[in-house]
């Protein structure tokens, strides 16, 4: 009888030492940390052993999948593209830094605000509310004003159960690219034809009328000055193709400083006898670097030649008769060359400086094609400057003139 109830003390003792290892195990299992995971042994132990492998391998599992999206997000925050994710309600569900600053959104604050709430430009909202989904919409974006239009692509994908992606995509470029396109095409049409009317005018009276030898003779300058018209036109073009299209001059080729400037003088002078052959001749000026004496410079000659010839023609062209011209070669303070060109013309408002070197672009239209100007020159400089590894400044006060100053690097000079 005492060896029973030894046995089932004993049993009793061990059943109720394994219920609390149980408990343990249980107590662990609802808490879920795997670093307080209980030391036990026997069933209870293996138990342990295998719900300990298993969490550790979710924990992995849920750490891969993090590091995934995590992932995932990063790379769509680097995108040059919006994206925008929208719930069923058209709510804000996420959006990276570059959606945001597109539009004008906040990337935390407003998630979970509808989207038309934000953007309510008549365009975006629109095209919300149309079931077109193939084709985007373009409307300005963030920071969009005159004379600084930015102009946002959006198309929106739908997705899930009523959820839409907004792709945002800034194409301020591509539109000014296209516009550019349309004015030069208009332009060049516009530059090519007013020569062409009147040759074919001339022509046309040349056949039909009797005329005696001093109008023919007439007649055929007037023609000829139209075709050098058309010629300069065709011959700029041409130039501004070639740079546009080549690679940076190298460093062979070298042409003297001091010839570079005594040769578009000359043209220079030249042109102003043909323009004011009966009026107060104009004024030119040289004004030298004595370190400049023997320099050179390295790159294409005939591009550098024609670059600095366009700004002291057109400083001839914009500057009245009796007027001052000046051109300066010069050292800056950190060994660049100057080449400064300064006329006492009428000068230029602030607002046209920007877009002086476009294509056409002409602050006076009529002034600059009765003096025989293509609207190409200031482009063709800037090419060339910045071919060079240089640039092309502009200042100039109205009623005072105006200055233009092409800036080379050292490495394109040399001294001795």
């Amino acid at each position: 009888m005492s060896l029973l109830m030894g046995v089932l003390g004993a049993i009793f003792v061990w059943w109720t030492l394994d219920a609390l290892r149980g408990l343990r195990v249980v107590s662990w299992l609802r808490r879920g940390d795997l670093a307080k995971a209980p030391q036990t042994y026997g069933l209870w132990g293996e138990v342990s052993d295998r719900v300990r492998k298993l969490l550790r391998d979710r924990d992995r599992s849920l750490e891969a999948s993090n590091q995934r999206l995590t992932d995932f997000l990063l790379a769509i925050q680097a995108s040059p593209n919006g994206v925008i994710l929208l719930d069923d309600k058209a709510q804000i569900e996420w959006c990276n830094q570059t959606a945001a600053e597109q539009l004008g959104i906040h990337p935390v604050r407003d998630i979970g605000q509808r989207i038309g709430n934000l953007l309510r430009d008549p365009v975006f909202t629109g095209y919300m509310n149309s079931g077109d989904v193939l084709f985007p919409v373009v409307m300005a974006g963030s920071g969009d004003r005159e004379g600084h239009p930015v102009r946002i692509s959006i198309q929106r994908h739908p997705y899930g159960e009523g959820k839409q992606l907004l792709l945002t995509r800034d194409v301020t470029a591509l539109e000014q690219a296209e516009a550019m396109r349309r004015d030069f095409v208009a332009n060049v049409s516009h530059e090519i034809r007013t020569p062409l009317t009147v040759l074919s005018g001339f022509v046309e009276t040349l056949q039909t009328l009797p005329l005696n030898p001093q109008e023919q003779k007439r007649y055929l300058a007037l023609m000829s000055t139209q075709a050098h018209r058309m010629q300069s036109l065709v011959e700029d073009l041409l130039t501004l193709s070639r740079l546009e299209g080549s690679p940076s001059p190298g460093f062979h080729n070298t042409i003297w400083v001091d010839q570079l400037v005594r040769v578009c003088q000359e043209e220079a002078q030249a042109l102003s006898s043909m323009l004011y052959a009966n009026q107060a001749a104009q004024v030119f000026e040289v004004n030298w670097d004595a370190r400049l004496t023997h320099a050179k410079l390295m790159g294409e000659p005939r591009e550098l030649q024609s670059a600095l010839s366009n700004l002291v023609s057109n400083a001839v062209r914009y500057t009245p008769a009796g007027g001052r011209i000046e051109i300066q070669a010069s050292l800056t303070p950190d060994d660049k060359l100057c080449l400064k060109v300064t006329d006492s013309g009428a000068g230029i408002a602030a607002e046209h400086i920007p877009r002086l070197t476009e294509r056409f672009y002409r602050v006076d239209k009529s002034r600059s094609r009765d003096s025989g100007g293509t609207g190409l020159g200031l482009a063709i400089v800037k090419h060339v400057a910045q071919r060079h590894g240089g640039s092309l400044s502009i200042q100039s006060v109205l009623g005072r003139g105006s200055t233009f100053a092409l800036v080379l690097p050292l490495e394109r000079i040399r001294l001795h």
